[in-house]
């Protein structure tokens, strides 16, 4: 009896084994997620108004996306001076971070020590740029925040660039150099 298993288990081996073609593809349980039909983008679907591009639902936000609430007017940038203050608490801040960002995207024109004095303002490519501790130049976090987020006069926006936590890292870092100059 045992050798009659032995020689039914070697024989279904066998026939398993014999079956497998390395020419051809094996046996697809599930075809349709194998080779799924090619939709043109702009060409006829089965959706409502039969196109396949079809814009996000209605509210969508992008992943990793927080809304700025705060519009990009010169009310706006007052109402953010005067209300806006850092998500970030003390334990958060990490001015080594901030220095570093600020390096790559501040420092060009506003100079490592936020006087104003930054590469393209020396070669005379920008002028105008002021230094954090100005006269009249009171500039608070909720201030800082809304001109990286919208950019201000030549300034463009970096919110594509740095996201939320970057943004308040460099804000944080401006701050440090605006009281380093004020000394």
């Amino acid at each position: 009896m045992k050798s009659l298993i032995k020689i039914l288990v070697v024989a279904v081996v066998l026939v398993a084994v014999s079956c497998k073609k390395d020419s051809a593809p094996n046996y697809q349980f599930m075809p349709n997620m194998y080779e799924s039909v090619g939709y043109e983008t702009y060409g006829e679907a089965a959706f409502r108004d039969s196109i396949e591009a079809q814009k996000p639902v209605e509210g969508t936000v992008p992943r990793g996306y927080i809304p700025f609430d705060i519009k990009n007017t010169t009310e706006g940038y007052e109402l953010a001076k005067t209300t806006l203050v850092s998500t970030l608490d003390s334990t958060q801040v990490d001015l080594e971070r901030g220095k570093a960002l600020y390096d790559i995207y501040c420092g060009i024109c506003h100079g490592n020590k936020g006087d104003g004095q930054g590469k393209l303002v020396k070669r005379e490519k920008i002028l105008g740029i002021p230094s954090y501790d100005d006269v009249g130049r009171a500039i608070t976090a909720g201030s800082i925040y809304h001109t990286i987020y919208y950019g201000k006069n030549t300034m463009g926006s970096y919110a594509n660039q740095l996201n939320e936590e970057e943004r308040w890292q460099v804000v944080a870092y401006v701050l440090k150099l605006k009281s380093d100059l004020e000394k």
